[in-house]
């Protein structure tokens, strides 16, 4: 199992009808970008991107926002083996499935949160389809967007149906398990802040037409993202050599506390000039190309 744990961004374009979704590192380094409809699922897409990376790595997990909390996306994560975690903002809405029927006084403190129980049968009824359509998902057969969009279409979909009582078990897990665990909250917040700074460095990198990828033609914005995907990566490549000839020196290392170091970061580019490197001299003339005019004799003082 590998140790990559990604973490999503979308940013809109300029024509307002193309996203393109970002999966970024943990260390600050983007792995996969794709430009997708302003309409279609970020669930999707969360999930292609998490499967489909193009790296060498296993992804353990990754981190969204609060709208990928969703339970169709526990649902599909938990069957691939990815875990998803994402920032609750708003915690006390979110209701808590009860495990099995017939106990309504188990939880008692957590009685005004607790809903009805998991259907564990349509999960048992249904098994061989869920595992079916993750299996596709997986080797490629079937893409993420065209399974969901198929199930939107028919939401009493058995199969749909299972997945979204798998999602339901599975956040209701990862509720419990971020309440339980201020060590998760502050590390899907550190996750969420790295793809915060990343996407600033974009506004610093592609710093025309302010920052925004202005076109709306998809080809232009698959070639801007995959541009700006070279940049980002050798500017966090750079950052992270200096930051070892610094670290090397032994009166910077002794400096810093653990604190310190789990603050440093690749991804910083203040040093970096967008522009290029202007020097002035103010003691060289301005070579117009045109001659310059003799000046007054010296033997006719005064002005002419």
């Amino acid at each position: 199992m590998g140790s990559n744990l990604f973490t999503e961004w979308h940013s809109r374009c300029g024509g307002r009808g193309i996203l393109v979704y970002w999966h970024v590192e943990r260390g600050s380094v983007v792995v996969h970008s794709q430009t997708l409809r302003a309409s279609a699922s970020e669930v999707a897409a969360m999930v292609e991107g998490a499967i489909r990376h193009g790296t060498a790595r296993q992804v353990e997990g990754n981190y969204v926002d609060s709208h990928g909390q969703s339970e169709i996306g526990f649902g599909v994560t938990r069957l691939l083996n990815v875990d998803l975690l994402p920032r609750i903002k708003q915690i006390n809405r979110v209701r808590l499935y009860r495990p099995v029927a017939g106990e309504p006084d188990a939880f008692p403190n957590l009685r005004p949160a607790l809903t009805r129980p998991i259907r564990w049968d349509v999960i048992a009824d249904n098994d061989d389809q869920v595992i079916k359509y993750a299996t596709a998902i997986r080797t490629g057969t079937a893409s993420a967007e065209a399974i969901l969009a198929r199930f939107t279409r028919a939401a009493s979909h058995p199969a749909y149906r299972a997945m979204l009582e798998i999602g339901r078990a599975q956040r209701t897990l990862f509720v419990a398990r971020y309440l339980h665990s201020p060590d998760l909250q502050r590390e899907i917040e550190e996750g969420l802040n790295v793809v915060e700074a990343w996407n600033a460095a974009n506004a610093a990198i592609y710093y025309g037409r302010g920052g925004e990828i202005s076109s709306n033609r998809r080809e232009e914005v698959e070639m801007a993202a995959l541009c700006l995907r070279i940049l980002q990566a050798s500017l966090v490549f750079v950052n992270t050599l200096m930051l070892q000839d610094v670290l090397a020196e032994p009166r910077w290392s002794a400096l810093l506390a653990p604190a310190d170091r789990r603050g440093l970061t690749p991804l910083f580019w203040h040093h970096m000039r967008p522009y290029g490197e202007v020097r002035l001299d103010l003691g060289d003339r301005l070579r117009s190309g045109v001659a310059e005019q003799p000046g007054p004799s010296a033997d006719k003082a005064g002005p002419r």
